[in-house]
């Protein structure tokens, strides 16, 4: 049961029984909880260190520049329109420039806007909490920090979804408590756009971008995540996409980075964890949407990828509120 998003409440749901494409379906399957953003203001000189969170997480320089510091990376000046990523919420600092000292650590509930005399940074902050029991290997490829240079006539989408969140989130008209959280979906899976854009444009093109440049390869990833019930076989996809059996393992396992059955079996989890998470629907009917005939072998595959049985997993709740700094 595929997820959709609810634009009254601002999130992702496992609530229709229709397809999604690989990079819609995995943001909504492997986030949890509701996401968070801010606006972060500060004037030089200025250095802020940003620990590590349990998830991912972004800057959008709006106006001003700074610099990336991390650790096994070389420093990275950053300006206005840049987008920086952090897929696995890695630990870093900005400073205003590379040699400021660190005089914060980034936490929930600070105040976000100190006056000085220096050059004046305005940073968009935002937080997501992705499932990081099982990662999907999309995310799980990408590199600790994805830095989308501010480029005008490139990624329109993504500038304009990031003005539409700033917009959101300065003025706070009626209903911002749901556009928020919807626009930050969007912004997640524009930033993965862009990324696997500027990736396919390489000479040599790698992963997960040639996985979806390779028509063989993208049509079994649409059919698998389009009915993860389906007893796929490798002879299956190889067919639903008009290559050969071997053709289909070879190129499937070479971009993705694991056989076809293998991300079958990884799909039906992570589907079954985002309708856990998010739906009511009963053990039964989950392990039916997922491609088992039994709860018991159902449950069985779960605890196994998750080290928890369904049930519990399902208890045990998310609760992001607090849980990573957002500026």
């Amino acid at each position: 049961m595929p997820p959709t998003l609810d634009f009254l409440s601002g999130t992702l749901t496992f609530t229709e029984q229709t397809g999604l494409d690989p990079v819609s379906g995995l943001i909504a399957a492997a986030r949890t909880g509701r996401p968070a953003a801010g606006l972060f203001v500060r004037h030089a000189p200025w250095g802020r260190r940003y620990p590590v969170v349990p998830g991912a997480g972004f800057h959008v320089v709006v106006e001003g520049s700074c610099v990336l510091r991390a650790a096994r990376a070389e420093p990275v000046a950053l300006h206005a329109g840049d987008v920086l990523f952090m897929p696995r919420g890695a630990d870093h600092d900005l400073a205003d420039a590379t040699g400021s000292p660190i005089t914060e650590t980034a936490h929930p509930g600070e105040p976000r806007i100190v006056a000085g005399d220096g050059d004046r940074c305005v940073l968009l902050c935002g937080a997501y909490e992705l499932d990081g029991d099982r990662a999907h290997p999309l995310i799980a490829t990408l590199p600790e920090f994805v830095h989308l240079p501010g480029r005008p006539e490139r990624h329109r989408a993504l500038n304009a979804a990031v003005e539409l969140l700033l917009a959101e989130i300065t003025e706070r008209r009626p209903g911002a408590d749901a556009a928020i959280p919807a626009l930050l979906d969007t912004m997640l899976l524009y930033v993965l756009r862009a990324w696997l854009a500027e990736q396919a444009a390489t000479e040599h093109p790698a992963g997960w971008a040639a996985a979806l440049a390779d028509p063989a390869v993208s049509a079994a990833l649409h059919a698998i995540h389009a009915d993860p019930a389906q007893p796929w076989t490798v002879t299956a996809l190889g067919a639903r996409a008009g290559v050969s059996r071997a053709t289909m393992a070879r190129r499937f396992t070479a971009t993705v980075g694991e056989p076809p059955l293998a991300y079958v079996a990884r799909w039906r989890m992570l589907t079954a964890a985002g309708m856990l998470r998010e739906s009511d629907a009963t053990l039964t009917a989950v392990a039916r949407a997922v491609g088992y005939t039994s709860e018991y072998a159902f449950a069985k595959a779960f605890k196994r990828a998750y080290g928890t049985a369904p049930g519990r997993y399902r208890r045990r709740g998310i609760d992001f509120a607090g849980q990573g700094p957002v500026g």
